[in-house]
């Protein structure tokens, strides 16, 4: 992508958009406000966003997870079977259609994935199936902090459904292992906490939380390396512990933060198919209870808080102007919105030299062109969080190579031609 071709709103102005982190994402250009708790994303926040989907997307393969597309807007009928419409703790958004048809935007999807396969699948040995869809949801949530708690926001949520409790406890295990390696080839430090099933029922839930310094729920996490125990504030027995005590589980330190719930799994027991009446034939013929499990990712909170993570390590920095997002960089990867800057100093062959560059990155890559100055080419590369920046200048005038710097300050001349070899390297962990 050409500079000169993108819109891009970055501005290096702070803007007072609340949070530290909701402020970088708008100075950034990767997402704009329409309203309290509605945000859009640019073509860079997009890009950010699909990259986590993809990654999500991949992992779910793994667990043989089958994408589907259900309707956010949904009738009355099915929530009213599950016990749920206008009990979905004050946050559900309704209306009436023309035809004075009770109608809501689903804040969640349990309803809507029981009607899909109810009276569809008849036997058990149809199952286990899991499905899951990347979309909306909608609650009338108390706006703050961005992407954290929005009215509209997308998430992955999923659903297993099982012919008895033991495949239900095996499907839970391996899509809560699943959602570990997603978040870890995101780069994002989390722990996993015992949580309360509250307004979406069942026997067992779990959260997966981000320690951060500013989040939206209190914290305590193990600090030991390979551990990934927690509790927050509303976690069953958070009062159990502090700051300071031995990790339960492994014996290390726990610490107190700021948490952000960016995931959540539930094991749903039959509490859905009882109460809407989803059964399938057992071997001898005989209606059964079907066994389900809920669980969630959400898309627009693991962006952000990747951001707020970034945070440890200078990316957001009150006192500085030039807080910039961290996007990190893993053996799978990285969702910053580029792989790669090409930033020319001069023109003539040193801007046909990094245009040829950029063509041989492909899309994956943002040459600097257009009429930015030379410092706002570095400026704009360093807030997006481009892992590495190819530039093309005084070097290659002098050597014939180019210049490959990468944010944690590592360095590398290469030739032209060497380029995407050397950015394939950089932007997955090497």
């Amino acid at each position: 992508m050409r500079r000169s071709d993108l819109f891009l709103p970055a501005s290096r102005d702070r803007r007072g958009e609340g949070t530290e982190a909701t402020e970088l994402l708008v100075r950034a250009g990767l997402i704009r406000e329409f309203g309290s708790g509605r945000w859009a994303l640019t073509p860079a926040g997009q890009r950010i966003r699909e990259k986590v989907v993809d990654r999500i997307r991949a992992g779910m393969r793994t667990v043989g997870g089958q994408e589907v597309a259900l309707p956010g807007l949904q009738g009355r009928e099915r929530w009213a079977q599950s016990g749920r419409w206008g009990a979905f703790e004050g946050e559900m958004f309704t209306l009436e259609d023309r035809d004075g048809r009770e109608l809501c935007l689903a804040p969640s999807h349990e309803e809507g994935m029981v009607h899909l396969l109810d009276g569809v699948v008849r036997s058990y040995d149809e199952l286990p199936l899991t499905l899951y869809q990347v979309g909306a949801k909608f609650r009338d949530d108390h706006a703050r902090a961005g992407l954290l708690r929005c009215k509209e926001f997308t998430m992955k949520d999923a659903y297993s459904f099982h012919a008895d409790e033991a495949s239900l406890r095996e499907g839970y295990r391996e899509i809560r292992a699943a959602y570990e390696r997603i978040l870890a080839d995101l780069g994002l430090e989390f722990v996993v906490a015992d949580a309360a099933n509250s307004v979406m029922g069942g026997e067992r839930s779990e959260e997966f939380l981000a320690p951060v310094r500013d989040g939206t729920c209190d914290l305590l996490a193990c600090t030991a390396e390979d551990c990934r125990f927690g509790l927050s504030d509303e976690s069953p027995r958070y009062g159990e512990f502090a700051a300071g005590d031995d990790c339960p589980d492994c014996g290390g330190r726990l610490r107190a933060s700021g948490g952000v719930e960016v995931g959540h799994v539930f094991e749903l027991g039959t509490r859905y198919s009882d109460s809407m009446g989803f059964t399938v034939d057992d071997a001898d013929g005989r209606l059964q209870q079907v066994w389900m499990g809920s669980y969630g990712l959400g898309v627009g909170r693991i962006v952000q808080t990747l951001v707020m993570e970034g945070g440890a390590d200078g990316g957001v920095d009150a006192d500085s102007e030039e807080s910039a997002c961290r996007w990190p960089v893993t053996e799978w990867g990285s969702v910053a919105p580029y792989r790669a800057a090409v930033i020319p100093i001069g023109d003539g062959e040193v801007e046909e030299v990094a245009a040829e560059i950029h063509d041989a990155i492909g899309e994956d890559c943002l040459l600097f062109d257009g009429k930015q100055s030379v410092g706002e080419r570095f400026a704009e590369s360093g807030l997006l969080g481009i892992p590495a920046k190819v530039v093309v200048g005084n070097t290659y005038r002098e050597t014939g190579t180019v210049d490959i710097e990468r944010l944690n300050g590592e360095n590398l001349a290469v030739a032209p031609e060497s380029v995407p070899a050397a950015v394939e390297q950089f932007g997955a962990g090497g």
